[in-house]
């Protein structure tokens, strides 16, 4: 493993630094679509951001887990919402893996320039058990993370007369599930005894991802409508399907579904990781500069030692996570571990900048409550980090598990 970046590399975190610090401040976009459309398309014109991990074949730009990590890193740092999470680490990757040679010639290069976004929609609380982060190891494999049952999750039957699907039922907190012109809709088929789920594509058409317009209707059957959720820099949008037409993704089998939920949950969870460490570090950052700058007793708070001690606990934690999501994003196998250290640090960090900037960091719309927010709505989108951690050893086997009696 060589740990220096490539010039390629440094060149991604440098312009893409440069482009988001002429940007907003931390917080939430006003825009109904939740992010802002005009920095979305600059982002994906002039560095390929939604396209930097997709093939080349299909217009992306090839690159590797690492490249799009520090691209996350940066976003993290900025605190600035984008589509790019459920775009290019949840839709496309899925779309690559089980798309068929048609499906991923239409819709990859759509997603590689940022002219299409999407969206996962797995029914449940979390996305974690469904990506393989949460639960037990063989979970993912019974389908029951998309909502067990004989009627619970979304259901899918094949449409009168053949020529397509029809799904029923509904999806909460679907990342950006409000503007994205494409849903990936998890769905139940083949009826009770022989259930399996597979994923399914709906062509939404509500909202022009380029300028965040109405797009002329939504597709038949389909209501969505925004959360108001903690953390508005990550919009979420509850989803009903009413015999809504859907078309298959791939081939019928729901092992390739399994394989390909796991491959991109490992993936994701690196990403995330190293999101959060770029918000762990500009929020340190944000307060060490406060502290500089602060004065108590005719002297600057970040003169007293007390206050020197707990900003450096937070630089080693900050360092330490940093260097668990690099190699998280080499050795994606390490991505649960990884994202448990990273969400845990953000988490710490933002408490302390709440705490050391005094009164002001009370206010809600401080920006340092911006990045606390961030760290407890990452944790319950995949978390959280004891479900992470209790997952990653139980998959390395530290756990035994007995039966005694019926009782585990």
């Amino acid at each position: 493993m060589d740990a220096a970046f490539t010039p390629e590399q440094s060149a991604i975190r440098r312009t893409l630094r440069t482009a988001l610090s002429k940007g907003a401040p931390p917080g939430p976009s006003a825009h109904p679509a939740g992010f802002d459309p005009g920095l979305w398309a600059r982002l994906a014109a002039e560095l390929g951001l939604p396209g930097i991990a997709l093939p080349e074949a299909y217009g992306g730009v090839g690159g590797a887990t690492m490249d799009l990590a520090l691209a996350f890193e940066e976003l993290g740092r900025a605190l600035v919402p984008t589509p790019l999470l459920a775009t290019a680490a949840l839709a496309g990757p899925l779309i690559a893996a089980l798309g068929d040679g048609r499906q991923r010639a239409e819709l990859l290069p759509a997603l590689a320039d940022g002219s299409l976004t999407a969206a996962l929609a797995v029914p449940g609380r979390s996305l974690a058990p469904a990506l393989g982060l949460t639960g037990e190891p063989g979970d993912i494999a019974d389908g029951l993370w998309a909502g067990g049952g004989r009627a619970g999750g979304v259901q899918a039957r094949p449409a009168p007369g053949g020529g397509g699907w029809l799904l029923y039922g509904e999806v909460g907190q679907v990342l950006d599930g409000h503007s994205a012109p494409l849903l990936l809709v998890a769905a139940h088929t083949g009826g009770f005894p022989r259930a399996r789920t597979l994923l399914f594509l709906v062509r939404a058409d509500a909202v022009d991802a380029a300028d965040g317009a109405d797009g002329g209707g939504s597709a038949p059957g389909l209501t969505r409508a925004r959360w108001t959720a903690l953390d508005e820099t990550r919009p979420h949008a509850r989803i009903e399907l009413r015999d809504t037409p859907a078309e298959l993704l791939g081939q019928d089998s729901a092992d390739a579904v399994s394989d390909a939920l796991t491959a991109t949950g490992r993936t994701a969870a690196a990403l995330l990781a190293a999101e959060a460490v770029g918000a762990a570090a500009s929020a340190l950052e944000r307060t060490v500069g406060y502290a500089k700058e602060r004065e108590q007793f005719g002297r600057p708070i970040g003169s007293f030692q007390a206050v020197k001690h707990r900003l450096a606990d937070l630089y080693a934690a900050v360092q330490a996570a940093r260097s668990a999501a690099y190699y998280a994003a080499w050795d994606p196998d390490a991505g649960a571990l990884a994202l448990a250290q990273c969400l845990e640090t953000l988490r710490n960090v933002a408490s302390e900048a709440i705490q050391l900037h005094g009164g002001i960091g009370f206010t809600w719309e401080h920006e340092a409550h911006h990045f606390f927010k961030r760290a407890a709505s990452d944790e319950l989108l995949l978390g959280p980090v004891h479900r992470l951690r209790e997952r990653a050893a139980r998959s390395a086997g530290l756990f035994t598990v007995r039966e005694t009696a019926g009782v585990r």
